[in-house]
């Protein structure tokens, strides 16, 4: 079983866990089309798509809020954007995402994304961008 943290789950939403830039990272693949990333909280970014566009007085880039669900402007446009852009690319959205943190609590949350991206053959997770495991499946590129 894998053993996903708070720190990979963006203020967005995000689980950075299932994400094949960090599962690069994390497999120690290289090139392919993809850099490798140790997820927006350890880069300390508080959110790579949000934090400089936060309308809510720059909260998430001054550290004040952990979640965007936090925000008085919740959700807000840039970020129902980037959820409809991942509902429709990858069957994932960080808005649903955001709402189960706040209503059920952050361990319930990552207990559940461990449940649901869990490679069959192995146990590691699963990229949300490809639903490939980067331990078990032939990795060619960012996509897979």
């Amino acid at each position: 079983m894998t053993n996903l943290s708070k720190e990979l789950i963006a203020p967005c939403g995000m689980n950075c866990g299932i994400c094949s830039n960090y599962l690069a990272y994390k497999n120690n693949i290289s090139g392919k089309g993809f850099p490798n990333c140790i997820g927006c909280r350890a880069r300390n970014k508080q959110c790579a798509f949000l934090k400089k566009r936060c309308i809510d007085d720059l909260k998430l880039l001054k550290g004040e809020i952990e979640f965007c669900f936090e925000c008085n402007y919740y959700p807000c446009e840039i970020l129902t954007v980037l959820d409809k852009r991942y509902r429709e690319r990858f069957g994932m959205s960080m808005i649903d995402n955001l709402n189960e943190i706040k209503s059920k609590g952050i361990n319930y949350f990552i207990e559940n994304q461990e449940k649901k991206y869990r490679c069959k053959k192995c146990g590691n997770l699963i990229s949300v961008h490809s639903n490939k495991c980067f331990t078990c499946d032939k990795i060619i590129s960012w996509k897979c």
